[in-house]
């Protein structure tokens, strides 16, 4: 087991959510961090209500300018020097049914959750490969695993980042390259609300489900027990994690289970 102490970490999707939640745990366990996202001005206030600001730098990105991920990796780099682990956290849900949505919508989806992460991530693979050291953390979802309804690009998009971090693993695992995959269940954060409906815009409402699931702050620590175990997958939250093993050994029975426990 690593511990995470001290280590040099990159967290996307830092704003808001878990990643906030897991800047503050990190904080605590004096790590070095660098923190992102699009508002520059919601990374400030996570910065300024963390323990030791000093470690704390930050680093406006949008995922989706995916030519800008080799800069972004050199601006990182050059405030401490390195990069121990990455956390590759942010991204965007889905709420609307196939029939209705636009195109567009899955394009964004793809672009945000799955592209602009390989994007990052293949930026930053020759250092982590010169070094001969380097931790994907890299946040998919149960939805990743198995799917549910009104979240088809959303689900699509986390099955593909399973795919390339499990091939990235196998191919660089000589490199000492470590991978692991965090699948969070449903976790209390404003990924409901800011979740794109079937025109693009924001759903901009919460759902009961997310609403009252795992607090972030708890997520967090089961989070960073993950990482330091070095997992190759971790499914974090509640009963629907079962979801993960009833995909594998009864389908059909998980089929139903959605079904008839669904939520938009």
């Amino acid at each position: 087991m690593q511990r995470i102490n001290g280590k040099v970490i990159w967290i996307t999707g830092a704003s808001s959510g878990i990643g906030e939640a897991l800047t503050y745990a990190l904080d605590k366990k004096d790590c070095k961090l660098i923190i992102s996202a699009r508002d520059e001005a919601a990374l400030e206030r996570v910065k300024s209500n963390c323990q030791d600001s000093d470690t704390i730098k930050i680093l406006p990105m949008d995922l989706a300018n995916f030519d800008e991920m080799p800069g972004k990796v050199e601006q990182a780099l050059s405030h401490f020097q390195k990069v121990d682990i990455l956390v590759n956290n942010a991204g965007i849900s889905q709420r609307s049914l196939i029939l209705d949505t636009d195109f567009e919508v899955y394009k964004r989806l793809m672009d945000i959750n799955y592209l602009g992460t390989v994007a990052l991530t293949k930026a930053l693979l020759p250092y982590f490969v010169k070094n001969n050291a380097g931790h994907y953390v890299t946040v998919t979802s149960l939805m990743g695993k198995f799917g549910s309804p009104y979240r088809s690009g959303y689900c699509g998009a986390k099955h593909a980042l399973h795919g390339f971090f499990d091939v990235l693993r196998m191919e660089h695992g000589k490199n000492r390259i470590d991978v692991t995959l965090i699948c969070p269940g449903f976790v209390s954060t404003n990924l409901a609300k800011n979740a794109l409906i079937e025109d693009g815009s924001p759903q901009n409402t919460n759902d009961v489900a997310t609403k009252n699931g795992l607090p972030a702050e708890v997520f967090a620590q089961k989070m960073i027990r993950a990482i330091e175990s070095k997992h190759y997958e971790a499914y974090i939250g509640r009963g629907e994690t079962i979801g993960v093993y009833l995909k594998r050994f009864f389908p059909k029975l998980l089929h139903k289970v959605v079904l008839k426990s669904q939520v938009r």
